[in-house]
């Protein structure tokens, strides 16, 4: 008889990279909110050898998930995506808002491109005073305002989902924006304690730092290859199923997300 051993107290994320999916394989639908390195882009040159930039989906970590944790993965991202313009026009126009695509849990990971209009000084990082609770039409137009509205409207088609958080890994860079990504991954986790059902996976401290030797085994230019996506897959199946295995009872009733039904016996 084997033995069933759960996340201990000493256990870190990413302490190891899980073989399959992992408990990840008890969600059916996940949706992925991004931008280019949610959707697969590759980064190529032409014959002048100026870049160009294709998102090629079914080499994104979500598709790497659909396939390691058997379940349905949708790419809600599009390279150079921020969250001012995913709830804009973005979602509407790719009707992501669509209930049939209502999904058990949402994994976000948005923010690089945001951060580079904050700093060009064309947007606003923003506060949690930024968000309405009680409606995310009235959210400030600032990152965080936009970003959490995202939440609030998935949560809206889908009240019982998950939502995991990723914050950016660490780069070998100082000054404004590390200075942001820092800040980004703080408010991953204020979001989290604001919201239900909410999860932060912490890349920036539980990732690898993606220095020179990084890139250079897992990256195409400035955007990964396709070990670099896969490696992503790999560390975000094994960071949820820490996640799902120090709290198992909190994801008892994920069968049900999306049904009328629910158990309301065996409930903690």
């Amino acid at each position: 008889m084997f033995d069933i051993v759960l996340a201990d107290k000493n256990e870190r994320p990413l302490e190891k990279l899980l073989p399959d999916g992992g408990f990840v394989g008890i969600f059916r639908t996940l949706a992925v909110i991004g931008d280019s390195l949610s959707s697969g882009e590759f980064e190529g040159t032409n014959e002048e050898g100026n870049k160009t930039y294709h998102d090629l989906y079914e080499y994104s970590w979500g598709q790497y998930i659909a396939r390691a944790a058997g379940c349905k993965v949708y790419n809600f991202s599009k390279g150079g995506m921020r969250a001012d313009a995913y709830m804009k026009n973005f979602a509407d126009d790719r009707g992501f808002w669509n209930r049939d695509l209502a999904c058990q849990g949402y994994i976000v990971a948005m923010g690089a491109n945001d951060i580079s209009a904050i700093v060009r000084g064309e947007l606003e990082f923003g506060t949690t005073a930024d968000i309405d609770m009680e409606n995310w039409r009235n959210n400030k137009e600032t990152f965080v305002g936009q970003y959490a509205a995202m939440i609030q409207r998935y949560r809206e088609i889908q009240p019982d989902s998950f939502f995991f958080l990723m914050s950016m890994p660490r780069r070998d860079e100082e000054g404004e924006r590390k200075a942001y990504e820092d800040k980004h991954q703080a408010l991953m986790y204020e979001l989290a304690e604001l919201f239900p059902k909410t999860y932060v996976l912490d890349f920036r401290k539980y990732a690898p730092v993606y220095d020179k030797e990084f890139y250079r085994n897992f990256a195409l230019g400035g955007h990964l290859s396709a070990a670099g996506y896969l490696l992503t897959a790999k560390m975000v199946i094994s960071y949820m199923d820490y996640i799902i295995r120090q709290d198992i009872r909190a994801f008892a009733q994920v069968g049900f997300i999306g049904t009328p039904w629910k158990n309301t016996v065996d409930v903690d």
